[in-house]
């Protein structure tokens, strides 16, 4: 068995070389539309949302309409922008005045880091700095200075808004317009350098009111199109000379019935050139993250909950796939881990090694469980990508796991296709195989794909060890469409509207399942909005059930953070008459207060299982700034008998990393887990060096 995985694995890895050979000698397409010389500043600018003249006289200009994403495509927005660069020998240093007639209605309703800056009004600064046209990185602001960041990788196609780092912001506002100051440290990048040629570079201004998104470079048909940014050239920039970073922790815990427990763990960080990151942990804290948010399962295959733990997000763009060989939620509370990110060449690259001990739930018995990945993507023409990806984990001397190839492929500016092939290997489906393919043709506002899937039997509990797989034995077959008409004049601003459509057998050619749904979204012009979306069903498992359903929401966004709906919907789920319920709203009060709630009802006739509930969702913060936040949140699942209760305070004196964090929390805060009801008591401290 094992020189068969061996065999296969060589196989894999053998096609990847042939491809990589194939191209390791073309460069990468140059298609830029527009150019940008940079320039360096005799004097780093003082980060405080106020454009000096004098601070920012020797820095690159543009002031010029940016160009429409949305909602009119290709016509200059209606706002000017204009935009100052620079740079020293540590840092880019980027400047933006959003010039704004109605500044009353400017939207400021996220204060928490990472929070959906997209909807506010926001600038951009994104930088591809391997001017690859494939991937980039994001720093986005709005006008309180609230951070978001996150990595670009597939050309657009993935956008991993978890990825943090340090860098800095300041605004101010003013009666006609509003400002606001980016510090970029070239510690945090990896990058070419200047030897190497230039960087591509895009600015984005979002303004909510007016559902306006605008580029600098553009339109693409995608926002985050690396392949259509500007250039950003005359860089003068090198690698740091401090290349380590060092974050030591203390955790201190308090749980009714137990004695106070003390945790001292640390991570390493180390950057030995512009294109390799090195990441080390001991004993990494995973105790104070944010609570899984409780959602209703109306099927009955697993839910992929996000990852929040900080070590596991470095370089995770890479690892987002359709047949995902790598879900890090696999990973329980490793003892050690390390990784490696960078770029060799054209070619992008990620490995990671950790350990956990894994409890044998049929003994009891812990023993030692250590997984492995290692990921290359290797750039093509327009953006383009083929990649390889091994995934193993090593439990009582038994290796099981994933190899395979994938490609994201950009053949013209709408037309593109992504395919994934993988061998699994394992005890229960030793040599099974997995793979699709599927083109699809994209523009701003319509898409259409195709997508046909191959899974054989047994396959999945091998590569749930290290990856997602919902199902298995299946010959899929799935289309979907969807288009967005925006409308010039009248009460309604635009109407969205789609179809798809999935249909499967097993292997042996009998039919599993097939599935319509169809949605249709209209929004209107004075912040109302009505959505209607039907699902249409069959499902054979231990016999054949036709389920339905049929939903109405109905709201208000006052875009500006203010918003509110109500849900009602009707059906058969499982022989069961379906009822689900739901309201939901959101509201910020001033810079500071932000709240939110929802509550979801599902009733069920009969219900056997007694899975009808009630799932309570509040969640409210107080923020004197970005950095220094109270944030107390509760939930409910009636199904499970679930009451979770946490009360978070941080003072990110270091942000993002270094921090002073005290917290309460009562109750499990992982999805679908019944609450083992208890008090505890957290505070923990990290500092960087």
């Amino acid at each position: 068995m094992l020189q068969n995985r061996t065999s296969i694995s060589l196989a894999i890895l053998a096609g990847y070389c042939v491809i990589h050979s194939a191209f390791a000698q073309e460069t990468v397409d140059s298609n830029y539309t527009v150019a940008l010389r940079i320039e360096m500043l005799e004097v780093a600018p003082t980060i405080d949302g106020d454009i000096d003249a004098t601070e920012w006289q020797d820095a690159a200009l543009i002031d010029q309409s940016f160009v429409q994403h949305e909602p009119d495509f290709g016509t200059p927005s209606p706002f000017r922008t204009v935009v100052r660069i620079g740079q020293t020998e540590t840092a880019l240093y980027v400047a933006f005045e959003s010039h704004d007639p109605e500044i009353s209605r400017l939207s400021t309703a996220r204060t928490q880091r990472d929070g959906r800056l997209s909807r506010d009004d926001s600038v951009a600064v994104l930088l591809d700095t391997f001017a690859d046209q494939r991937t980039a990185y994001l720093f986005r602001t709005n006008a309180l200075a609230t951070q978001q960041d996150g990595r670009i990788a597939d050309n657009g196609r993935t956008v991993d808004m978890r990825w943090d780092a340090s860098w800095r912001t300041a605004s101010q506002r003013h009666a006609d317009r509003w400002t606001v100051e980016f510090e970029i440290p070239l510690s945090i990048l990896k990058f070419t350098t200047a030897a190497d040629g230039s960087w591509g570079v895009n600015f984005v201004r979002t303004v909510p009111r007016r559902l306006e998104t605008s580029l600098w470079s553009g339109p693409s048909e995608a926002v985050y199109r690396v392949s259509g940014f500007g250039e950003l050239y005359g860089l003068d920039v090198q690698a740091q000379q401090d290349p380590f970073q060092f974050i030591p922790y203390l955790l201190a815990s308090l749980s009714d019935g137990q004695s106070t427990e003390l945790e001292i763990g640390a991570d390493m960080r180390w950057r030995p050139s512009s294109r390799l990151g090195v990441d080390l942990t001991v004993n990494p804290d995973f105790a104070l993250v944010e609570a899984d948010v409780e959602t209703i399962n109306l099927s009955r295959f697993e839910l992929s909950i996000p990852e929040k733990r900080p070590f596991f997000l470095e370089g995770n763009e890479m690892y987002n796939q359709r047949i995902r060989q790598f879900y890090s939620r696999r990973i329980g509370d490793i003892t050690w881990g390390a990784k490696a990110n960078g770029k060799l060449w054209h070619t992008d690259f990620s490995t990671l090694v950790t350990s956990e001990d894994l409890r044998i739930e049929d003994t009891g018995v812990s023993d030692t469980a250590n997984y492995a990945t290692f990921r290359l993507q290797q750039s093509l023409s327009r953006g383009s990508n083929v990649g390889l990806l091994v995934a193993n984990r090593d439990f009582q001397n038994e290796n099981t796991g994933t190899a395979g190839l994938d490609t994201t492929m950009f053949f013209t500016d709408t037309l593109g296709m992504t395919a994934q092939l993988m061998r699994v290997h394992g005890p229960t489906a030793d040599g099974g195989l997995a793979w699709f393919l599927r083109p699809s043709w994209d523009t701003s506002t319509s898409h259409f794909h195709i997508r046909y899937t191959h899974l054989d039997e047994g396959i999945r509990d091998d590569i749930n060890t290290m990856g997602f797989l919902r199902d298995d034995d299946r010959k899929e077959v799935d289309s979907n469409v969807w288009h967005t008409f925006w409308i010039s004049e009248g009460p309604v601003e635009k109407v969205d509207a789609w179809v798809n459509y999935n249909r499967y057998w097993s292997q042996e050619g009998v039919l599993r399942s097939w599935r319509v749904d169809a949605e249709v979204e209209a929004g209107f012009r004075n912040g109302w909005e009505i959505e209607l979306h039907h699902v249409d069903e069959f499902k054979l498992f231990e016999k054949e059930f036709r389920n339905d359903r049929t939903t109405l929401e109905v709201g208000w966004d006052g875009r500006d953070g203010r918003a509110f709906k109500v849900t009602a919907g009707k059906g058969i789920n499982y022989d069961n008459d379906l009822s689900l319920y739901g309201f939901d709203i959101r509201w910020p009060i001033g810079d500071r207060w932000r709240f939110s709630y929802e509550v979801t009802r599902l009733q069920l006739k009969p219900d056997p299982d007694n899975e009808a509930t009630t799932i309570h969702v509040f969640d409210v913060l107080y923020a004197l700034h970005a950095d220094l936040y109270l944030k107390a949140f509760w939930q409910t699942n009636s199904a499970i008998d679930k009451e979770n209760i946490q009360i978070l305070g941080v003072w990110r004196f270091q942000p993002p990393f270094g921090s002073l964090q005290v917290a309460y929390q009562r109750g499990t805060s992982e999805q679908g887990e019944e609450s083992q009801q208890g008090d505890t008591f957290f505070t923990k401290f990290s500092w960087v060096f």
